[in-house]
């Protein structure tokens, strides 16, 4: 059953994350699977309108600004036109909105289910219940999702956190992981100092990844062992902390802060490395142990949100979001390292392989697809009744949201006068075989 799939994040190239791979990733492959895929995202700079990447995977850079954190302002009525207009001309039949942060994945998302196409969303991150910012976001997820067809989470621990935080039927949640490209990501251990163990650390530096903590981590690590050095690749606020530890420190020729990374220059990092390590407070998954495993390397890493479901023991070593254990953690790595107790970079590498491949989550997102293109299409009525509690009540939040929801209705039939759907052009599949003739030139959209 082919699929006319349409990727919408804030979060794509040229930024760069785990989400914005996870996208391109499960586009390419879809794509060589036989289905018709484009991304939906926002400008970046002077990258607007439609480009193609690899495999002809053609990517809208719509002409919205962003607002805060690379995420544009969810208003859904001023690029209502744009987003049906889009979604009409590719004739997409499923939306598929990425990253519970992202508002044009949830504003996409929105209006496809009132132009009657079905609805997948995929949340990457966890979240908590207690601070403002996290009950804002839970709140604005459960209006959003109150109506989505099917959503995926990366993780067990991921699909409980959605179930309860956005109130979602957990008979509408699927788990299904990332993945790594093994054939990008493999061991080089000639790449490796012989006379020095090398920690590779990989992240934004923010708050949230535990950059506080790896700051002491590597004053107490390098105090105490004079053959460690790191290398640290990410920028992000927290940067100018660790510069200024190391310089206090005198740490600067013994770490080494490489700023932001290209995909592309990730593996070649990595296979400098003998330990990777993960400070993260929260993570739903985490790609980049995944990757570093694939490489070779052996993982230290908190034993925060989805993380312990990610590798087999003996791939990682786990602990506490503290510097005590983090310590204990990487000291527990380094002595194995030393004595040749650790799994070998070849071996590691297969683990990953056997565990990890992009296909098999294709083939498992395949079935999420052809399972939501089997429901039937729902009217505004019944749209309406999916924000009424169990009990038929509705909360102010929810009676606004619906008011919202009836007049982008109302907009996208004055849409359907002002601009018809049969007098939009029908875009041309990339992979499409057929000769164009001049009756074909003038296909619209019935």
């Amino acid at each position: 059953m082919g699929h006319k799939i349409c990727m919408v994040s804030d979060f794509f190239y040229p930024n760069m994350g785990g989400v914005e791979e996870h996208i391109f990733n499960l586009s390419q492959c879809l794509l060589l699977r036989g289905h018709k895929v484009i991304v939906m995202t926002h400008a970046y700079e002077d990258r607007v309108g439609v480009r193609y990447m690899t495999n002809g995977l053609k990517v809208y850079y719509l002409p919205i600004k962003t607002f805060y954190n690379q995420c544009v302002l969810p208003t859904c009525i001023s690029s209502l036109p744009l987003i049906r207009y889009v979604l009409l001309r590719e004739q997409v039949t499923i939306v598929h909105g990425h990253s519970a942060f992202s508002a044009l994945a949830h504003e996409a998302m929105i209006i496809a289910r009132l132009l009657g196409i079905k609805t997948v969303f995929t949340d990457h991150s966890l979240f908590g219940f207690a601070d403002t910012s996290a009950i804002i976001t839970n709140k604005l997820l459960e209006l959003s999702l109150a109506d989505c067809n099917h959503c995926i989470c990366v993780s067990h621990i991921g699909k409980e956190n959605t179930v309860l935080r956005a109130r979602v039927n957990h008979e509408r949640v699927s788990v299904i992981p990332n993945a790594v490209d093994t054939t990008v990501f493999t061991p080089e251990p000639e790449n490796r100092k012989k006379d020095a163990i090398t920690i590779v650390v990989i992240s934004r530096l923010v708050y949230r990844k535990g950059i506080d903590l790896l700051a002491q981590i590597i004053v107490d690590i390098c105090q105490k062992y004079r053959t460690i050095e790191f290398v640290i690749g990410g920028d992000g606020p927290k940067r100018t902390l660790l510069e200024e530890t190391c310089e206090r420190h005198g740490l600067t020729s013994r770490v080494e802060i490489l700023g932001s990374l290209a995909h592309s220059q990730v593996r070649n990092v990595l296979t400098r490395g003998h330990i990777f390590l993960n400070t993260s407070l929260t993570e739903a998954y985490c790609m980049a142990i995944v990757e570093a495993a694939s490489c070779g390397l052996q993982v230290v890493s908190t034993r925060v949100g989805g993380i312990p479901e990610v590798l087999p023991p003996e791939l990682i070593y786990l602990t506490e979001p503290n510097v005590s254990s983090l310590l204990a953690g990487l000291e527990r790595a380094i002595s194995d390292m030393e004595v040749g107790h650790n799994v070998s970079p070849l071996e590691c590498h297969l683990k990953v392989k056997a565990l990890y491949n992009w296909m098999n989550i294709t083939e498992r997102t395949e079935k999420v697809y052809n399972f939501v293109v089997g429901e039937p299409v729902k009217d505004l009525t019944a749209q309406l009744q999916s924000y009424l509690s169990p009990d038929g009540t509705i909360s102010t939040g929810m009676f606004l949201f619906t008011v919202l929801i009836s007049f982008l209705y109302l907009m996208l039939q004055a849409l359907e006068w002002l601009v018809p759907r049969n007098g939009i052009d029908v875009a041309r599949d990339f992979n499409s075989q057929e000769r164009e003739s001049p009756a074909h030139k003038r296909k619209r959209i019935r």
